[in-house]
């Protein structure tokens, strides 16, 4: 198989599935500005995007019993690519041991213009959701969303969604990049206001 860029990779304990490079974002504290990868991968950016046929030849390629479970992370949004996500997280459900996460930044709704949560039911088992900011104005000050003022808001519909069809739910800020009183302050809505949980990555 061509070599296309790390598509599966290990990190933190988990393998990572790098799906694509595309995001309607440009925050300002991005990982993949400042280093080429991630874990034990060569290169996150993708020669070309895999297909979901690629993908599962891959996972066959690596040890799955190391693991506990398949995320959906990469130098890219992985909802960008919704259909193949649920498409491979039934796969996996079907075929292995793996439970399945998704590390996204809530904006689905607004890239494919529907209601994506309840498609999500039954195929995901946890969900981490980027909040990065306090309010709406300060989310696209920091984060530049091609949405504009709309993104904050939906990812917090998303959220306040998301709940009701996947079991675990993180909502979750980047450390040193926004005052800790915007900390407390994400903190309280999304374990006060969503009833999610919360974490300082």
């Amino acid at each position: 198989m061509e070599y296309i860029g790390d598509v599966l990779y290990d990190y933190a304990s988990g393998l990572y599935v790098n799906l694509t490079n595309r995001c309607p974002c440009r925050c300002e504290f991005c990982i993949r500005d400042m280093v080429d990868s991630l874990g034990d991968a060569d290169s996150l950016w993708l020669k070309r995007e895999p297909t979901v046929s690629e993908v599962k030849e891959m996972l066959g390629q690596w040890k799955l019993s190391n693991y506990t479970e398949l995320v959906f992370c990469g130098y890219g949004e992985p909802m960008e690519r919704l259909g193949d996500v649920l498409q491979l997280c039934r796969y996996v459900k079907e075929t292995t041991h793996l439970k399945t996460r998704i590390n996204t930044n809530g904006l689905s709704d607004l890239l494919h213009g529907r209601r994506t949560a309840p498609e999500l039911s039954g195929l995901v088992d946890a969900i981490s959701i980027s909040l990065n900011a306090a309010s709406t104005e300060k989310y696209d000050r920091l984060c530049h969303p091609k949405f504009g003022l709309e993104a904050w808001p939906a990812i917090l519909r998303f959220t306040e969604e998301v709940k009701q069809y996947v079991p675990d739910v993180t909502m979750s800020v980047v450390g040193g990049t926004i005052p800790e009183q915007d900390v407390d302050i994400c903190r309280q809505i999304a374990q006060t206001k969503l009833g999610v949980k919360f974490r300082v990555r």
